[in-house]
């Protein structure tokens, strides 16, 4: 190697360590632990991305909140929010399906208005005539996520679906609502309540009165003025009901004294327990009382009526649009324990055969109101007080409500503040109203009791020429043309003094299935296989079979020795 070439490789290599040193050097800078800055520098800042929201806190101002929370469904991407809903009941009670399916139509309205692009749909309408099956529906499907996002059923039900946490416990969220609260009847809203939290608001409430055909009475003698007030002050007692019923039977002037409900005991039967001094519940000790006395009275009227021809023995097992509607609207009977709700449903269903034309229709209002008188339900006997049991129905919320959405773990509690505002919304007063003119059920707010009272306001829904999308006007078109009317305004007007003397059935996990022992009693000595001491005797011994049940149940009372009827 020459020279030359010696003295390169030598400066090469210079090269390669100096280089090394920099580089070395420079490493061991980067990896110093950097002071912060004593002032601000001059370099523009970072913007660090935030998250979307997974809840909102929830204001009390409906259209405020209902914005809020669908920005923040569109933040996390959602632009489309599934909800399915049940509900139960008689034929005209379909607003409460529909009232659901409404307010999606407004709530999206709002947004689009604000420039929110989410949208709400209702994917599942269900609505079945038996609330009871229902509600037996509900429990199997809502553990496996096939039960609807909104259940809208009776109060009764509550404690049982609050205990296993299958509806949602909406306390927190209505307490933002204080001002809505205060403008439904407070006894509702205590319905609503289990062991003091909140699971549902009121959807409707009704009264259970005595109806009275006026042409059967007519033939009996039965004098019908101020009835009414003889059954308030409890001049005119069950042991009445009996005797007219006998002249009505004894007279030719109807075929039944009497007829009732089929299949259960609760809610129309158990009046009999309130109207003879009995009670059903213990607040104090949080107990379903199974009251002898008052059970053996009611079991032996039960029993008096049908040993005596007065009520079908087998009633329990009637059909109600084949044979206990017709046989109410054809005056074949004098007296039927019935709901506000038959008023307008016998008006909507054809139960009625005109004997002109041989043809079934509804009836018209003015046959209902000129056929048909009604009153309290009738104390039990002397020295006791008449009654009437309301049921109110409740707009409940699916504990998973929202399921069937995209995110819905993260995002869950997004979907339950939506679907509480949708229960908000379904109580404005123009859908209760309507449900209450087209179904005969008492409004549950003070401001859907005041529009019945505005004959302009009905006459826009007569032809509906009210603010109510098009689904909604096409699914209660028939319903309204047949029902609103200025006489069934007045009649929900008349009834409602009928709630200064309501009475609730406990909401207590247990009490449906006493009620359906209570049933099978009623069934027993209708038909004449117990006598109504062993028919009572047959309650205990079913309550005292199930250590269940037994440990939530006070029996009270005793056997009234020497007590007959009427």
């Amino acid at each position: 190697m020459t020279g030359r070439y010696r003295a390169v490789s030598k400066y090469a290599v210079a090269i390669i360590v100096v280089v090394i040193i920099i580089v070395a050097i420079i490493a061991a800078v980067y990896m110093m632990p950097k002071e912060e800055a004593a002032t601000p520098t001059t370099t523009s800042p970072t913007t660090t991305p935030t998250t979307p929201p997974k809840a909102i806190e929830l204001t009390g101002d409906f259209e405020k909140d209902v914005v809020e929370v669908g920005k923040a469904l569109e933040a996390n991407g959602i632009s489309e929010v599934k909800y399915s809903v049940w509900g139960a009941g008689d034929p005209n009670s379909v607003m409460r399906v529909y009232g659901i399916v409404e307010v999606a139509e407004r709530i999206n309205k709002i947004w689009e208005e604000n420039g929110v692009n989410v949208r709400i749909t209702i994917t599942d309408k269900k609505y079945d005539a038996d609330f009871k099956a229902q509600y037996e529906e509900y429990l199997s499907k809502q553990p496996l996520g096939q039960a609807g996002d909104f259940f809208v059923n009776s109060y009764v039900f509550i404690s049982v679906l609050a205990k296993e946490g299958y509806i949602l416990d909406i306390t927190d969220y209505a307490n933002k609502y204080s001002s809505l609260l205060e403008d439904f009847y407070s006894t509702l809203l205590d319905a609503m309540k289990y062991k003091g939290r909140m699971y549902g608001l009121p959807q409707d409430t009704e009264a259970r009165p005595l109806y009275i055909r006026k042409d059967v009475a007519g033939c009996t003698g039965l004098d019908l003025s101020n009835l009414d007030e003889k059954v308030k002050n409890g001049e005119f007692t069950w042991s009445d009901v009996y005797n007219w019923a006998k002249q009505a039977k004894d007279k030719g002037c109807a075929e039944w004294g009497l007829v009732h409900r089929k299949g259960s005991a609760h809610p129309d039967l158990v009046q009999f327990i309130y109207a003879f001094g009995g009670e059903l519940y213990d607040p104090d000790e949080d107990k379903v009382v199974i009251d002898k006395e008052a059970i053996y009275k009611w079991l032996y009227v039960e029993w008096k009526f049908a040993r005596d021809g007065l009520l079908p023995e087998d009633i329990m097992a009637w059909d109600w649009a084949k044979q206990i509607h017709p046989t109410i609207v054809s005056g074949n009977t004098l007296f039927d324990i019935g709901g506000t709700w038959y008023w307008t449903e016998w008006q909507t269903k054809e139960y009625y055969t005109d004997p002109e034309t041989n043809e079934t229709r509804g009836l018209k209002p003015e046959e209902v109101k000129e056929w048909f008188y009604y009153t309290l339900f009738p104390a039990g006997e002397s020295g006791k007080q008449p009654v009437t049991l309301s049921q109110p129905f409740a707009w409940m919320i699916n504990s998973k409500a929202g399921q069937q959405n995209p995110k819905y773990d993260d995002l869950k509690e997004l979907y339950h503040e939506l679907a509480f505002l949708v229960i908000v919304k379904a109580s404005d007063p123009d859908i209760n109203a309507i449900h209450s003119i087209i179904s005969s059920h008492l409004p549950v707010r003070k401001a859907a009791a005041n529009l019945l009272k505005n004959s302009t306001w009905l006459d826009k829904l007569k032809n509906l020429e009210i603010d109510l999308c098009d689904e909604v006007k096409n699914a209660i078109k028939d319903i309204v043309e047949a029902t609103v009317h200025s006489i069934n305004a007045e009649f929900l007007a008349n009834v409602g003094y009928m709630l200064e003397y309501t009475k609730f059935a406990p909401s207590h996990p247990v009490y449906p299935k006493v009620a359906e022992f209570f049933a099978e009693a009623v069934d027993k000595v209708l038909r004449g296989e117990m006598d109504p001491e062993q028919a009572v005797n047959y309650i205990i011994d079913k309550v005292n079979a199930d250590p269940e049940i037994k440990a939530e149940v006070k029996i009270v009372g005793e056997i009234p020795s020497g007590w007959s009827f009427p």
